[in-house]
């Protein structure tokens, strides 16, 4: 089990990625405008730079829901290894059969 700090801490950073997505957007789209004067492209990148680096999506890091293990996690289940074996073997992912010999 991962520390509660640390789950609590991508949950902050979600919901910030979240809340400045949109305005994260239009700045870029500025920036990468070569059409635009060179002041405007300026004043858009140091308006990004002033946003929180935690609203960066870069800055995310998938976790496990079940146990907040950053690694062996599988996009698709939103599980890590280790918890996806634990569900196979109580027959609680359907589909799912761990096989042993």
């Amino acid at each position: 089990m991962a520390k509660k700090a640390m789950i609590e801490r991508e949950k902050k950073r979600q919901k910030l990625v979240e809340k400045y997505a949109a305005q994260r957007a239009t700045l870029k789209e500025i920036i990468n405008d070569e059409a635009k004067p060179m002041e405007e492209r300026f004043r858009a990148t140091l308006k990004l730079a002033k946003l929180p680096r935690n609203s960066s999506a870069t800055r995310l890091h998938n976790r496990c829901q079940l146990t907040g293990r950053p690694h062996g996690y599988y996009r698709k289940l939103k599980v890590s290894r280790i918890a996806l074996r634990e569900l196979g073997s109580s027959g609680q992912a359907p589909g799912l059969v761990k096989s042993s010999w």
